[in-house]
């Protein structure tokens, strides 16, 4: 199949759908027009579109924000070069980058900020001078959520599901922000354990390790933080055996749609502590435009906006 046609095809008629922003974007995006998108598969819940144009029309901007969606689409991950392709040419200013493709596109760029390099992980490229240059905003946004809802935590001892793109990151902010101790779980034993190495690296004053226990290592900590997909919408269900979850614990969660997961849901049952994962979809978000802008969104404009549209 002709990827580049099908999404071109696809894009256009929902940028159409939007008159005044396509009268401004046409085929180029003007100084004061922005047209960017999303990359994922099974995004059709995903708030970022009203999220970013609210604040971009409230930036005084012709903000258009597209899904391109690899379920709706029928495509995968191997799709990502034409996709990346099929925006630059229809004057796409950026795109965010988020499950299953922020490690597959890396091969894709000519730049990596600082932040993304050493993560191994993009949710953010920039169309720029004829570059694309990927960013890491998950990392900055989950630490500005977490240091909002969960700001007198222990840190101390600190467990986490899931080391992929998502996970790499919020394990860099959890060591970033003073986790002393910091065990790694995934599927796939062996990307947790090359993601502990990496972070070792980094933070060489810190614990951290692969774990081989969920339930001795949960027993003996206090937070917990869940960065894997399960929970979603489309992966409804729990991430680990709910027993293992204890009223010490505090519960850090990623996904936000929906924004009170069964995890969180199970351990608000037991009095834990608990952050969803709608701060760091705000706080990337407020970081990504700031990248594709180069203007400062006002961050409790976007938390407010995101708050009323759960409400929907």
């Amino acid at each position: 199949m002709n990827v580049q046609a099908n999404v071109q095809a696809n894009v256009q008629a929902n940028v159409q759908a939007n008159a005044q922003a396509n009268a401004q974007t046409s085929s180029q995006a003007t100084p004061h027009s922005y047209l960017v998108g999303l990359i994922g598969a099974g995004i059709g819940g995903s708030l970022s579109p009203a999220m970013h144009e609210e604040e971009g029309s409230k930036l005084g901007l012709h903000y258009v924000y597209r899904r391109i969606d690899l379920e709706a689409l029928k495509l995968d991950v191997a799709a990502l070069p034409d996709l990346l392709m099929a925006a630059e040419r229809m004057g796409f200013n950026g795109l965010n980058i988020t499950y299953p493709c922020k490690q597959a596109v890396i091969p894709l760029l000519d730049e990596l900020s600082d932040d993304a390099r050493a993560l191994g992980a993009v949710n953010t490229v920039l169309f720029k001078d004829g570059k694309r240059t990927g960013h890491n905003t998950d990392w900055s946004g989950f630490a500005r959520a977490f240091q909002r809802g969960l700001p007198d935590v222990s840190l101390e001892r600190v467990v986490q599901l899931g080391a992929g793109g998502a996970g790499a990151a919020v394990a860099h902010a959890a060591l970033n922000m003073g986790a002393k101790s910091l065990t790694l779980f995934d599927v796939d034993a062996t990307r947790a354990a090359s993601l502990a190495d990496e972070l070792r690296k980094r933070f060489p004053a810190a614990t951290v390790r692969a774990g081989s226990s969920l339930a001795e290592s949960l027993a003996a900590a206090n937070g917990l933080i869940h960065a894997t997909p399960t929970g979603m919408a489309k992966l409804p269900g729990l991430p680990l055996p709910v027993e293992l979850l204890h009223r010490d614990l505090w519960v850090a969660d990623i996904v936000y749609f929906p924004i009170r997961t069964a995890l969180l849901q199970a351990a608000e049952a037991l009095g834990c502590r608990t952050l969803s994962g709608g701060g760091m979809a705000v706080y990337q978000a407020v970081d990504a435009m700031r990248i594709f802008t180069g203007l400062e969104p006002d961050a409790e404009r976007v938390y407010t906006h995101f708050q009323s549209l759960l409400q929907r």
